[in-house]
């Protein structure tokens, strides 16, 4: 049965985020916004901990099992550096009959084969 990707990818879970989830690394900043958007979705924290720069990193990552993400759209992904970039997105949300959506641009940094989420405004 196929059951798709949360962010928005048009693939299904298996062979989109399901593959960083399990170690994969990521190719690029995108396609780590995305895997987090996605990791928030099924409250994977585990994933959202490690994929998360050391410096910025919450120490307890506690996320509200009634917030449902709805929705991910990817404005711009610009490469800043060799090894860093930015990504601007729009998620949404609901949460019993609130919604509402986050609005950021974050930076992101290739450490190694992969990269991290660092911060964002």
């Amino acid at each position: 049965m196929f059951e798709p990707c949360e962010c928005g990818s048009g693939k299904s879970y298996l062979g989109c985020c399901a593959r960083l989830h399990s170690g994969a690394p990521t190719r690029d900043a995108e396609e780590l916004m995305r895997s987090r958007y996605c990791a928030f979705s099924r409250g994977n924290t585990a994933y959202l901990q490690k994929s998360w720069a050391a410096e910025t990193r919450p120490l307890i990552l506690d996320l509200d099992p009634a917030q449902v993400w709805t929705g991910l759209v990817i404005d711009r992904h610009e490469v800043t550096g060799p090894d860093t970039a930015t990504v601007r997105f729009t998620a949404t949300w609901r949460n019993g009959t609130h919604t509402g959506r986050v609005r950021e641009t974050s930076r992101f940094r290739r450490e190694g084969a992969d990269w991290v989420y660092i911060d964002g405004t």
